[in-house]
């Protein structure tokens, strides 16, 4: 770290939260900051943190939202550890984050909301801002950010209560005067957003970000501005996409490329709903979205969809997969391509649910009646739901399958920087439909990929017979012991089968050494950064990621024998340590977390160098 001029810290990456009530607009402040950083540009990744209540009572533990980023120099896989500056913007959330912040880290806080009720609300005895202890561990910044607000407003037209909303602006604009970032972009968003609507109000929050802003430069109390350097990038055009975005433009992708119209059906749950919503505005690629009455209704309608055809899919989370399951293995039966889309949550039943978890592995490889063989793929970050939505969907048309696409809360609501792809550049989807002048049979596969061919409903010659009951070969129903096992063998066999199309799998790393540390989802960045940094330390690990789950990649087993060591992490209790355990006898150690949120990279350093040092 050096300092490039006075006053300024250069740094290579830095970690800001902004936390407050679920009322005082930390989401969109940390978007905003966000949306700067990508514009320097800077690597991004972000973690959006907060309540499952619609609304909480103001000034509660329970009421507490929060915004993480993490944005650098160089390539960032993770939200990061701990925060190098918190905002916060009440006791409460000083009380729910604070410990996580890092000692001698930026603490700026609100001091107009530290008032007798609100250190209550918080449990808080005394006020903690008197407390020495604060001051010594930290570089305190006591800002009244409320009454600054108002009287940056106190010409405007603007009712009192509409004055106070405008306070984390101010927040907003004072960060990015800490950490040099522009203001331009956000009163291009702030204009574009309220301008015509209500030009007091785009007026307001404006002035209130530019007072902020130089409120910087007035005040004494501040020792260091602080500087991240532009990040190296490939050129091309980006755009900041959440994973939820990535899946709904992956989809689209696969349509396009397939020449099969997407229809998505969806039912509202947290935190897939916003699947549905990015697909709505786009009707000029031929999307067709519903919002079904229930989840029960959202697959009948997309498994509808792709019988008349179409490309369908649905999203949601788990417990709409459980509603979902019987149509689940109805797909399966009848052999139709299907995406179908988890985003996880804690669980069960209603559980967290807007916090992440990885715990529905086993639903998605079991957790259906009858012998009901489903690929599943899984995303490893938010712009990589891309390329993992893109691949759900091939697999389902090409082996005309129903295919689940595992991603979680936290790639869901977490984004970062995306190379916008050229659809040109895409593989094609190549699935025909049956030929109207060869004699059709329902069930006849082809023998590279064991799918069976679709025809499509309504076309002369090619009558046909599908349901839930089993059918024979040539569609007829057919209850012959000996049939029902030679078809529950064929669905196996074309699953097992898709093995033959996957590359070989990546190792970051050597292929041989004392420790493989195997992950999947969202656990990308966290492992990848731990097992980098040991590396240029001197120790042997290495990682791999897995994108298919089902089947699982054809050379796994070889890249397992090669290493002393396994280790698996996962945000669950351990359920793909045991699929490892079992597929491949290997002494797999298990790594665990079900609290609601992703690893920290050091906690996984830490549990590698726990196994090389024993």
């Amino acid at each position: 770290m050096s300092d490039p001029t006075p006053g300024f810290r250069e740094m290579k990456s830095a970690v800001v939260r902004f936390a407050g009530d679920s009322g005082d607009g930390m989401q969109i402040v940390g978007e905003r900051f966000t949306d700067i950083s990508v514009t320097v540009p800077n690597s991004i990744a972000t973690f959006p943190d907060f309540p499952a209540e619609i609304r909480a009572p103001a000034g509660t533990i329970g009421g507490v939202s929060a915004f993480q980023i993490h944005f650098g120099s160089s390539k960032v896989l993770t939200p990061g550890d701990e925060p190098d500056a918190l905002v916060a913007m009440n006791p409460a959330a000083l009380a729910v984050h604070l410990s996580e912040l890092t000692k001698g880290g930026l603490l700026v806080v609100n001091t107009a909301a530290f008032t007798p009720e609100n250190l209550k609300m918080a449990g808080y005895a005394t006020n903690p801002l008197d407390d020495p202890e604060l001051k010594a561990n930290y570089d305190l910044l006591a800002l009244d950010i409320t009454g600054l607000a108002m009287e940056a407003l106190k010409d405007s037209t603007l009712n009192g209560r509409d004055k106070l909303r405008c306070k984390n602006f101010l927040a907003l604009g004072f960060m990015c005067w800490v950490y040099s970032r522009p203001i331009e972009p956000t009163i291009a968003f702030i204009t574009d957003k309220w301008a015509k609507k209500s030009p007091d109000l785009a007026d307001a929050n404006i002035r209130v970000l530019k007072a902020g802003f130089f409120l910087g430069e007035t005040t004494e109390t501040t020792r260091n501005r602080y500087m991240v350097a532009r990040a190296d990038v490939v050129p091309g055009i980006y755009r900041k996409v959440s994973g939820n975005e990535a899946t709904a433009l992956g989809l689209v992708a696969a349509s396009m490329r397939s020449g099969r119209k997407l229809l998505f059906a969806g039912y509202p749950i947290t935190p897939a709903t916003s699947v549905l919503e990015a697909l709505t505005p786009l009707k000029h690629y031929g999307v067709k979205t519903v919002q079904a009455e229930d989840e029960i209704a959202a697959i009948g309608v997309a498994i509808g969809a792709s019988y008349a055809g179409l490309l369908g899919a649905t999203a949601t989370s788990g417990p709409g997969m459980c509603l979902k399951g019987e149509f689940m293995g109805l797909a399966v039966t009848t052999e139709l391509p299907l995406v179908i889309v988890n985003v996880q949550r804690g669980g069960p039943s209603t559980g967290l649910p807007t916090k992440t978890e990885q715990s529905d592995l086993f639903q998605a490889l079991y957790g259906r009646h009858g012998e009901s063989p489903m690929p599943v793929v899984a995303a490893n970050s938010p712009s990589d739901c891309f390329s993992a939505a893109f691949e759900a969907a091939r697999i389902a048309l090409e082996y005309s399958t129903p295919v689940i696409l595992l991603t979680d809360g936290y790639l869901a609501n977490g984004s970062e920087p995306w190379q916008v792809v050229d659809e040109a550049t895409l593989p094609e989807i190549v699935k025909p439909f049956a030929d109207e002048s060869q004699p059709y049979v329902a069930f006849k596969r082809d023998p590279e990929t064991l799918a069976r061919t679709q025809a499509i409903p309504g076309q002369p010659g090619l009558e046909h017979r599908i349901g839930g009951i089993e059918k024979n070969e040539k569609g007829a129903i057919s209850y012959d012991p000996e049939n029902h096992s030679i078809m529950s063998d064929l669905r196996a066999a074309k699953v097992a089968g898709i093995a033959k199309s996957l590359p070989p799998q990546q190792v970051t790393g050597e292929r041989t050494g004392k420790l493989l540390v195997i992950g999947w989802g969202g656990t990308y960045g966290a492992i990848t950064t731990a097992v980098d940094a040991l590396r240029a330390e001197g120790h042997s690990v290495s990682s791999t990621h897995l994108r298919h789950l089902n089947p699982l990649p054809p050379d796994l087993g070889e890249i397992i024998k090669g290493f002393d060591q396994v280790l698996v992490p996962e945000l669950n209790l351990g359920q793909l340590n045991m699929i490892i355990r079992a597929n491949y006898l290997v002494d797999a150690k298990s790594m665990t977390k079900v609290k609601g949120r992703p690893f920290r990279v050091s906690e996984i350093r830490e549990r590698i160098l726990e196994l090389l040092t024993a």
